[in-house]
């Protein structure tokens, strides 16, 4: 059966898109996941996958032709099959059964389900119901870590109803309706997919339970819809509510979210209790709905901590605790395993000579206000090279392989929840106090859950430090599309041979991870070259 596929909300001030490159054209097969097009939204290029599988049979935007988000991009159904009764509204609209199993790229706050069931359920006037936002574009569900509106709250728009924990930041969700806060559909630290029902927004004072209501079941039956049919037997049923009335009885008294080992506790009480190195499960939290707060954690003491009574465990007894999986730990699983299992990996091994670049780096600290590090000289190096080597700089795509002439280089930063890879922009272009001002900002944004997804998407490259740990070794997986990423360990002092004497030198070993799709051992092995001139004569970088 035919599937409308609407111009995605790509970003979350998302109005309208435009089309850079269509990847399919009509006829082509399409496989779930595969990459359709190109769409430049209001903050970046971004590459849209397909949530359907079947033959192209319709491209309803051209390349550079502008649309509003949710009106028709393409038709994917049947080879053959006739969607002459989808194209009869013009070409932006297409029927409700349509509509009910279109891909689920909506991220606005219109009440799409409803609308597409309106003859189950009516809203009453000026109601308005708020869904989960796709706040990037590989987001597929969403933690409500914060609501910053109450029920009874006056909304404007443009004021912040929450910050939502995506697969990639903490983002703050923004109204686009004004009115008030009648119904909240999901408490903090409660998940669900998006397009869910988050909130209601309406006039004060009307009655929504019904439509918060009749709103699930609509959801729930397109969804029922759209899945396979599979009925779990009775017996199993039951013995799963059961297993939820259990755990609701043996809930403890630690803040602890209603799904299960979530904690809520501020930015401020994580970094403190972080610093003092305490144990936040075991923490009494008295602010809203048990949420952990600075004082709890300030005025904890482990012996008289609740959460500490008979925990004391026994020799020999094995003992474990359980953390539900963030949305960013899934995104990393998913995309790392990924790129593990389609791209045919190999690694470069070297070993630099680093006492220039040392002497290097404190002359060039030695100028008032001015601080760079060893990632800034390897990111500037890193750029610098890889124009050199554009082959190093490319894309794998089925039909093509993109050479990048831009050079945006990702830079991983560890973060409690795991790991992102804010980028760099024109790394090339920028001097080396630019690239460790650009580097300093977005890590730090990175670790207070700040980062924008403009900020993490478009690198050619990626470089992964783990040097500053005092790894002398490793090798790191691609972050795809990239072709190739390079992994830094420490600089080692060690015992050298220079004009045939042993001498005290300075050493630091690299690996490049490359994809054998893309980049073939030499065409490697010489970025590498390039590279070590770059890291051993760092003045080179400045001619």
């Amino acid at each position: 059966m035919a599937i409308v596929v609407n111009m995605p909300r790509l970003s979350d001030t998302m109005e309208e898109g435009t089309v850079a490159v269509w990847l399919k054209k009509v006829g082509d097969t399409v496989e779930e996941g595969d990459i359709l097009a190109e769409i430049e939204t209001d903050k970046a290029t971004m590459e849209f996958e397909s949530f359907n599988e079947g033959t192209l049979l319709h491209i309803g935007v051209q390349e550079g032709e502008t649309t509003k988000v949710d009106t028709l991009l393409a038709i994917i159904g049947d080879e053959g099959e006739d969607i002459t009764s989808l194209l009869s509204g013009g070409g932006n609209t297409a029927s409700a059964e349509a509509k009910e199993e279109a891909t689920p790229v909506e991220t606005n706050n219109e009440p799409a389900p409803i609308e597409a069931s309106a003859d189950v359920v009516a809203l009453p006037e000026g109601v308005i119901v708020v869904t989960m936002p796709r706040l990037s574009d590989t987001m597929e569900e969403g933690t409500v870590a914060t609501w910053l509106k109450k029920v009874g709250d006056a909304v404007e728009e443009g004021d912040i109803l929450a910050e939502i924990e995506t697969d990639k930041a903490t983002m703050e969700f923004e109204s686009f309706q004004a009115g008030t806060l009648l119904y909240i559909g999901l408490q903090e630290g409660e998940s669900a997919k998006v397009d869910d029902l988050l909130a209601i927004i309406g006039p004060a004072g009307t009655d929504v339970s019904g439509v918060a209501s009749n709103f699930k079941v609509v959801l729930d039956s397109v969804k029922t819809e759209e899945a396979p049919k599979k009925e779990a037997p009775k017996a199993t049923a039951k013995k799963e509510e059961v297993k939820q009335e259990v755990a609701k009885q043996n809930k403890p008294v630690a803040a602890v979210s209603a799904n299960g080992g979530r904690l809520f506790a501020s930015p401020l009480a994580k970094k403190i209790a972080e610093e003092k190195g305490i144990n936040l499960s075991q923490v009494q939290g008295s602010g809203e709905n048990g949420r952990i707060i600075k004082q709890d954690v300030e005025n904890f003491v482990p012996a008289q901590s609740g959460a500490s009574v008979g925990k004391f465990v026994p020799t020999g007894q094995e003992d474990f605790d359980e953390v539900t999986n963030s949305q960013m730990r899934k995104a990393i699983a998913k995309a790392l395993t990924n790129s593990k299992f389609t791209a045919p990996h190999y690694y470069l091994n070297v070993e630099f000579d680093m006492e220039n670049a040392i002497a290097f780096r404190k002359q060039f600290n030695s100028i008032p206000d001015t601080k760079i590090s060893y990632n800034d000289m390897i990111v500037k190096a890193c750029a610098l090279a890889l124009k050199e080597h554009p082959q190093v700089n490319s894309q794998w795509f089925a039909d093509k392989m993109r050479l990048n002439n831009h050079v945006h280089v990702g830079v991983a930063v560890a973060v409690p929840d795991g790991l992102v890879v804010p980028v760099v922009k024109f790394a090339n272009e920028q001097s080396l106090p630019q690239i460790g001002a650009a580097v300093k900002d977005l890590a730090g944004k990175a670790r207070n859950k700040k980062l924008t997804p403009a900020e993490m998407e478009g690198s050619t490259f990626t470089v992964s430090n783990l040097g500053m740990f005092g790894i002398e070794s490793f090798t790191s997986i691609i972050n795809q599309p990239n072709s190739a990423i390079l992994s830094v360990g420490n600089i080692i002092e060690k015992p050298v041979v220079k004009e045939g004497k042993i001498v005290v030198g300075n050493t630091m070993k690299l690996s490049l991870a490359c994809d054998h799709r893309t980049v073939d051992g030499a065409t490697g092995a010489q970025f590498l070259q390039t590279l070590k001139g770059y890291i051993e004569n760092p003045v080179t970088m400045l001619v």
